[in-house]
């Protein structure tokens, strides 16, 4: 032994580098172990969100754990609507036991003990009652289950297990950390929970929103669409909409409270608009929800049931008076007539007589159409035929076209055959037909204005021809005027129902109305009416 070697000997220095490397290395082995720790916190931390996946997490805590804790088995029982659930992960994270969890806690009562002391506790399998859980620990030789409870702020969450093979005591570092690890896992199961409920809301809210037929728009306080249903954002006009609902938005986050008002737009769609003050916690408004319901074929049938009744009023108007004219017509015509057999063709008073009684004929046919325009028995379909419809017609519209100076000019063809309908309701159709071609005219400054009726049968069709030498109609709005209440009269003059309400009758018999037109060069309507066979017409 030289020396040196016997100075160290009697220092001790050997010894202390060895005492100083023992301390060095288990001081690293903490701080590793504090790293780890620290690792699966954040692990369980980072992945508190609303996309997690639960199952994903338990097993990266559990993998990092066993490099921490000594175990041979965990899972996890979660409380599920009060009811327990067993979430199986093994060491390796594969799941395979197949458990039904109303049997799982009944014969366990640690687990419910562990919930309500919130305590951790440990156990020996052997002198637990037998439970479906039981036999698997045994198989893998588990001795013991240290229960560790998941407890959320108020809320029982479930209980994290560990199971040994050898009895071992757990330290009271492992059992801190633990319990630390617990809780964090409890929140995070917790908050997952929350973040499913509200997703879930949330979900139902936008199947709700999305699936209402009428458009439901929220607007923010600078009048901007904030969010909008499927209806809304489908709607053919959606610019012109917001823009003229944007006084009723600021009157109601002005006034806070709610508000009405009906919007017309471009071509004739009318909307009922409702605006709801939207308030946050404090009771200031921050939006405007705007309820939106088309109630263009509402006014429409509401529109159309008022001019039927006009309709009907007026018919039953013309019957009364044309009843009450039958009276003194019989009276003018008698006497007229007896006269004429008493005065000589050379007699001065011959031509003033034959003046009256012909001025009286004429006068009981108008009554006569007058009262077969007003029968009620429209909707009675009989063979008639469409020339004589268009001589009715024409003893109540001659005067006011002649009056119109518009020249009317009939070319009928003699040997149609009948057709089966309302002959009233196609009588309203050449009416409409005709006071429609009078009002072309009349906006237009020619020197002839003129009219003509064509009838003639074309394959199956027995067909109407009217045409005027009138303004004619743009290409643009022909595709529109069967529209109800598409009109370019003043009101005063017209609804815009005469030509809606004429091809709903022309349906109705199983026919059509077509039109060529183009302005400046007059329209012509053709009203199409199918032809019955002949064995049925016999």
């Amino acid at each position: 032994m030289n020396k040196s070697e016997l100075i160290d000997l009697m220092t001790g220095v050997k010894s202390s580098k060895k005492t100083y490397y023992t301390e060095l290395k288990k001081t690293v082995d903490q701080l590793k172990k504090k790293n780890m720790q620290l690792e699966i916190m954040n692990d369980i931390t980072k992945n508190m969100n609303i996309d997690m996946d639960i199952h994903e997490i338990l097993r990266n805590v559990i993998s990092k754990l066993k490099h921490l804790i000594t175990f041979d088995d965990s899972h996890f029982v979660i409380l599920y609507e009060e009811e327990p659930t067993l979430l199986h992960i093994c060491p390796n994270g594969q799941c395979e036991l197949e458990i039904e969890s109303k049997n799982l806690l009944h014969p366990f009562q640690d687990f419910s003990s562990a919930l309500k002391d919130e305590q951790s506790i440990q156990v020996e399998i052997k002198m637990l009652p037998d439970f479906p859980e039981k036999k698997r620990l045994l198989s893998l030789e588990i001795e013991t289950l240290l229960l560790v409870p998941l407890y959320g702020k108020n809320k029982k969450i479930g209980v994290w297990t560990f199971g040994r093979k050898k009895k071992k005591t757990w330290h009271k570092d492992e059992l801190d950390f633990l319990e630390q690890l617990s809780n964090q896992l409890a929140l995070t199961l917790e908050n997952a929970q929350l973040y499913k409920e509200v997703l879930h809301s949330k979900q139902e809210w936008e199947d709700t929103f999305k699936a209402v037929e009428d458009m439901i728009i929220v607007f923010d306080r600078q009048g901007e669409v904030y969010q909008s249903n499927d209806a809304a954002r489908a709607f053919f006009d959606l610019s012109p909409l917001i823009e003229k609902s944007q006084t009723l938005i600021q009157e109601t986050f002005v006034q806070d409270k709610p508000g009405f008002q009906e919007i017309l737009l471009q071509p004739e769609a009318i909307l009922e608009m409702h605006a709801y003050p939207i308030q946050n916690k404090d009771q200031q408004v921050y939006g405007v929800i705007a309820y939106y319901k088309n109630v263009t074929e509402r006014r429409q049938m509401e529109a159309q049931l008022l001019h039927a009744g006009k309709l009907g009023a007026i018919g039953e108007m013309a019957a009364g008076v044309a009843h009450e004219l039958n009276s003194p017509l019989t009276a003018i015509l008698g006497n007229s007539q007896l006269l004429l057999r008493n005065t000589l063709p050379d007699n001065e008073d011959y031509m003033l007589l034959t003046d009256i009684k012909n001025c009286g004929d004429r006068c009981r046919q108008i009554v006569k159409s007058l009262l077969t325009f007003s029968r009620q028995d429209e909707y009675r379909f009989h063979y008639y035929s469409i020339n004589e419809a268009i001589h009715q017609v024409m003893n109540l519209l001659k005067f006011q076209l002649g009056k119109k100076q518009i020249s009317l000019h009939l070319s009928l063809q003699e040997d149609l055959p009948f057709i089966k309908g309302s002959q009233p309701q196609i009588e309203q159709i050449i009416i409409n037909l005709l006071l429609n071609a009078k009002d072309a005219l009349d906006d237009c400054d020619i020197s002839e204005k003129s009219i003509t009726i064509h009838t003639y049968s074309e394959e199956e069709f027995m067909v109407v021809k009217v045409a005027d030498n009138g303004a004619g109609i743009e290409a643009e709005r022909l595709p529109l005027i069967f529209h109800p209440f598409h009109t370019t009269k003043d009101r005063e003059k017209g609804t815009g129902l005469g030509l809606s309400v004429s091809l709903g009758i022309a349906k109705d018999h199983g026919g059509k109305i077509d039109v060529i037109s183009a302005p400046g060069k007059g329209s012509v309507f053709f009203l199409k009416l199918p032809l019955q066979p002949e064995d049925e017409r016999r």
